[in-house]
C-alpha cells in the first residue's frame, strides 16, 4: 500500500484541485523555510511529527531532508525516542479519562 511511487499521483491532486493545492504547496514551502528555526531543526521536528502520525512517506522524506540539512544519525535516533516518549505520554495522560473518580 505504501510505495513512494504513489507520490507521483500528487500531480493528479494538483490538477484536480489546483487552487487549494497551490496554496498548500506555498504554505508547506514557507513553513519549512529557514527562519528563526534553522532548516535542520525544522526537518528534525518534521521527523518527530511524522513518527507520531505514523506517515511512512513523511518519515522517509523528512529524515532524508534532515540528513541533507546536516542531521546526524544520533540526532535522528534521539528524535525517534522523543517522539516515542510523547506518544506514550499521551496514552498515559489520556488514560486518566478511562478511570472513575
Amino acid at each position: 500500500m505504501y510505495d513512494m511511487k504513489n507520490l507521483k499521483k500528487l500531480k493528479s491532486l494538483d490538477a484536480g484541485a489546483p487552487e487549494p493545492m497551490k496554496a498548500f504547496w506555498a504554505f508547506d514551502k514557507a513553513a519549512m523555510a529557514p527562519g528563526a528555526i534553522p532548516a535542520k531543526y525544522k526537518e528534525l521536528m518534521a521527523v518527530a511529527v511524522a513518527l507520531t502520525t505514523q506517515c511512512p512517506y513523511c518519515i522517509q522524506i523528512h529524515s532524508d531532508k534532515a540528513r541533507e540539512a546536516g542531521a546526524s544519525e544520533q540526532e535522528i535516533s534521539e528524535v525517534v525516542v522523543v517522539a516515542a516518549a510523547l506518544r506514550a505520554g499521551a496514552a498515559i495522560t489520556h488514560g486518566t479519562h478511562a478511570l472513575k473518580e
